[in-house]
């Protein structure tokens, strides 16, 4: 049910390669409570700083715990969210998604939404907020969220609703996957 796009596991972490991300805050986001009280969580970082890893690390020992737990792209939920509204189902998957007890975005504000598509997103965090845990990975910082969502109201709105009780996870700026290209291109430098 999390359709997971891939198996990770929060063992896999290399902690050592990525110093900005605590062991400690990391285990406390194992353990269910935090999911229970609908707090959000907000990983910032570069591409290839380990979010989308601790993402489905975390969302796996979640749902090892028996909730349910499901991880989509942001642009992914919103297209989804833009074809059931087309076909005049929007109610029914705005329910289905605000039933998830953890509900993880990746890749949010990679793309710029329109609209009507950043409207559609609202609803899920208002559908959520409080109530269900919601976690965001995204390579930009709040200040930059205008750009994603191009009404400064709508994410001024988004980010309060996300921002309130959060956790906050800055992954940084250094690609592990860049690293380990160049350790096994230039061994040794």
């Amino acid at each position: 049910m999390a359709r997971f796009p891939r198996p990770k596991r929060l063992e896999g972490f290399d902690f050592e390669k990525n110093p900005n991300v605590t062991p400690e805050v990391v285990a406390d986001l194992k353990a269910p409570t935090w999911v229970r009280e609908g707090r959000p969580l907000v990983l910032i970082g570069d591409s290839g700083t380990g979010m989308s890893h601790l993402l489905i690390g975390i969302g796996t020992a979640i749902a090892e715990t028996g909730l349910s737990v499901r991880h989509t792209t942001t642009s992914a939920l919103v297209n989804e969210l833009a074809e059931a509204d087309a076909n005049r189902r929007l109610s029914s998957v705005i329910a289905r998604y605000s039933k998830t007890d953890l509900l993880y975005l990746d890749e949010f504000g990679y793309l710029n939404l329109d609209r009507k598509g950043a409207k559609l997103l609202f609803q899920i965090f208002t559908e959520r907020e409080e109530r269900k845990a919601t976690a965001v990975a995204t390579n930009s910082p709040f200040t930059e969220w205008d750009k994603t969502f191009g009404d400064a109201r709508l994410c001024a709105a988004i980010a309060d609703r996300i921002a309130f009780r959060c956790t906050l996870i800055q992954t940084g700026t250094e690609s592990y996957r860049f690293q380990a290209t160049q350790e096994s291109l230039f061994p040794g430098q």
